[in-house]
């Protein structure tokens, strides 16, 4: 049998038609906060509470997570696809002039998102190019907005049918 592998190109584009939320996972470390944009976001279990994203291999945000060993996941609103392209790629201080809260532990929240979740790093696995991170939800809260969503490139927000 011939198994041949996707082109990586295609399969984003293939991938793009599975319409995801859009979160921003974020920690803080040695006084300074990071963030990042990811729209891998799975729940994986109930008891106990647990979930999953995907970083990129070395990230700063990736590489705080595994020294922190804490992150806050938040989910974001229709109205913040601003935040969603701001907290992507190279550009440092994400966070100036940003409306901010910190849970009990430190990590960062941010205000006006659809929901927010602190968590425990359980398990950090390597996969290919990205890392998966496990983790434990310590608290969760959510507000009466609609999620902000991302499919075939564009954002959009959900309608119920």
């Amino acid at each position: 049998m011939n198994m041949q592998t996707i082109d990586p190109k295609r399969f984003r584009s293939v991938m793009g038609a599975f319409p995801t939320g859009v979160a921003i996972i974020a920690t803080a470390w040695e006084g300074e906060l990071f963030g990042a944009t990811i729209n891998s976001l799975t729940s994986v279990s109930l008891t106990p509470c647990m979930l999953l994203f995907c970083t990129n291999e070395g990230s700063a945000t990736g590489s705080a997570i595994r020294k922190r060993k804490l992150f806050s996941v938040n989910i974001l609103g229709h109205h913040q696809s601003d935040l969603s392209a701001r907290f992507t790629g190279k550009q440092r201080n994400r966070f100036d002039d940003l409306a901010v809260a910190f849970s009990a532990d430190g990590l960062p929240l941010l205000q006006g998102a659809a929901a927010q979740l602190c968590c425990r790093v359980s398990t950090i696995h390597k996969a290919g190019d990205h890392d998966i991170i496990l983790g434990e939800v310590i608290s969760g809260e959510e507000a009466a907005c609609k999620p902000l969503v991302f499919h075939k490139g564009v954002y959009g927000i959900f309608q119920r049918a």
